[in-house]
């Protein structure tokens, strides 16, 4: 005997957690769940995060812009550990009313400025520094273009293809395969691209490579899901080219390690307030090893 199929209600009311990982943190509502304030540090801009896709293209913007000698983007990270509900405190929410990481403030000018959503701080961040989005009209569109096409596409692979596949309680066939079919089309979309350009914008690094190596680079790579060989990632060979370029950059590297609180714990800071931090203060340096 089956169960009977899922009919919705007329009007849906939230009675129960949908189950899966991440169920304690959602919710139909938004607002702060409790009073806490972020803490400030020395440095012009001050980051909110966590060590995720979104959160890394921002680390590795700072790291990139640092390594160009803008001193102005030295900057405050500090760890935001969504699984416990950071993001629902009052300054966070503050900050980003979406409760979700990243979220930058700029205390730079004589009054702060809050900058949220990923895409928006990269752009933010270009235009404030000059750098990484090209001022050639057509190759400047071209990266817009690739950075809207990531803030519109990830969401199907993360809370569809991710959720489905590797978060959700139960698997549902329909639900996988539908989100499946739609990761290795956006993957083809970049293999073409890839194949005659290389970089996103064209010849030139951009943000629009910044905002799309955390998610896809990943996935090319295995890293995300344990979905690797289920999508045949290894068959986008132009996606794996760009990638393996991309991690090579030691800005790159270092930016990755920001905020993150999972793997090796010498790829682990969990706060940068200053660039000897890569140094002294990984976690394998700060926990001894048993």
């Amino acid at each position: 005997m089956t169960d009977a199929p899922y009919v919705p209600p007329k009007v849906w009311t939230w009675n129960k957690e949908n189950g899966g990982q991440f169920a304690n943190i959602n919710r139909p509502i938004a607002g702060p769940t409790h009073d806490k304030e972020l803490p400030v540090g020395k440095h012009p801009l001050q980051l909110y995060s966590l060590a995720t896709p979104n959160g890394v293209k921002v680390t590795v913007m700072l790291e990139e812009l640092l390594a160009l000698g803008h001193k102005g983007a030295e900057y405050d990270a500090w760890l935001i550990r969504i699984g416990n509900g950071d993001q629902f405190g009052s300054g966070f929410v503050d900050i980003n009313p979406n409760s979700k990481i990243p979220a930058l403030m700029d205390r730079s000018g004589p009054e702060p400025v809050r900058v949220f959503e990923s895409g928006s701080i990269l752009f933010y961040l270009a235009e404030k520094f000059g750098a990484f989005l090209p001022n050639d009209v057509k190759a400047r569109t071209e990266a817009m273009s690739w950075l809207f096409w990531q803030m519109g596409s990830a969401p199907y692979l993360g809370g569809g293809f991710g959720h489905f596949y590797a978060y959700a309680p139960t698997k549902i066939e329909y639900a996988i395969d539908r989100f499946a079919m739609e990761t290795k089309r956006q993957l083809d979309v970049l293999d073409r691209r890839l194949a005659d350009n290389e970089y996103l914008a064209g010849k030139e690094y951009s943000i629009a490579d910044m905002a799309v190596w955390p998610w896809y680079g990943a996935l090319a790579k295995g890293l995300v899901y344990g979905a690797g060989e289920f999508l045949s990632v290894q068959d986008y060979k132009n996606v794996q080219r760009w990638t393996d370029q991309i991690a090579q950059r030691p800005a790159v590297k270092r930016g990755r390690m920001v905020n993150r609180v999972s793997g090796d714990p010498a790829s682990q800071l969990h706060e940068r307030h200053d660039a000897s931090d890569f140094e002294t203060k990984t976690q394998d340096k700060l926990v001894p090893a048993t």
